[in-house]
């Protein structure tokens, strides 16, 4: 992780976006990136504008970083992520993360797109995260200790915020939508898993899988900030159908499911801004 790109990146943004401090940060992962409409944007820069960033290697992901109005405070939202297996290092993943501990953020908030292993899970499912198993195989924290990201030795007894989960729940119930709990496990990637694998992953007590959100979510709460994230279930993980996986299918899920993500993730921040 290089530390002098990530302070050259939160210059750029409290340059560009006239920013210095926010309540809140989103990190809007494959197909959630219209969520950004939900809310009033006050201003907005291209990742390519932001050293740790760059332009986005994967669809579904726009690229850009928004300031937000939400209720009586303000956000970033990054629409779309950098994910490990792009191969750039954990600087871009870790960079959203490096910002909102920097300008005081209190709540980062993780969406995804992920597979189902669960059975109960079915395509346009939401998945509120509990707990995660890292099967990257990698670790951001690996490398010399940074202060910033809390003690050398991290506790991740409850990285998902308790209370954050709670709000998420009963915004959905509010809203009179259903959603899901449990538990979410990351590959590496680009590659989707093989069937023998979900079977493990099943095992192991995986409800849905992917390739992203555990190191931003380890990374925050290592740094104490609160962690809150949910899933969109866009396919049924490998095996678990016949079907092929593609990533065509993950984007046309998550616009199925726009509306309720929408109004969600809407609800959930302007609760925490009142």
């Amino acid at each position: 992780m290089d530390k002098a790109i990530l302070d050259q990146s939160l210059q750029a943004i409290q340059a560009q976006l006239h920013v210095t401090a926010i309540q809140h940060v989103l990190i809007l992962g494959s197909g959630w990136s219209d969520i950004a409409a939900a809310f009033p944007i006050l201003a907005e820069m291209p990742y390519e504008n932001i050293p740790a960033m760059g332009a986005p290697g994967v669809s579904g992901h726009k690229g850009r970083l928004l300031l937000a109005q939400t209720g009586n405070a303000t956000a970033l939202i990054f629409q779309g992520r950098r994910h490990w297996y792009e191969g750039l290092g954990w600087t871009p993943v870790a960079l959203p993360v490096y910002v909102a501990k920097c300008l005081g953020a209190q709540h980062v908030l993780l969406t995804n797109a992920a597979g189902g292993i669960n059975p109960k899970l079915i395509p346009g499912d939401l998945m509120i995260i509990t707990d995660h198993i890292n099967g990257i195989g990698h670790n951001p924290l690996v490398g010399q200790h940074d202060t910033i990201w809390g003690p050398r030795f991290p506790d991740q007894s409850s990285v998902y915020t308790p209370q954050l989960r709670k709000t998420l729940l009963q915004s959905a119930r509010t809203l009179g939508h259903s959603v899901h709990e449990g538990i979410y496990l990351a590959t590496s990637g680009p590659i989707y898993e093989t069937p023998a694998e979900i079977r493990m992953f099943r095992t192991l007590g995986a409800d849905a899988v992917g390739m992203s959100t555990v190191p931003e979510a380890l990374l925050a709460s290592a740094a104490g900030l609160q962690v809150g994230a949910i899933s969109c279930i866009t396919n049924h993980a490998a095996g678990v159908t016949d079907a092929p996986l593609g990533h065509d299918e993950v984007l046309a899920a998550t616009t199925r499911t726009m509306p309720v993500m929408k109004a969600i993730l809407h609800h959930v921040v302007t609760q925490l801004s009142t």
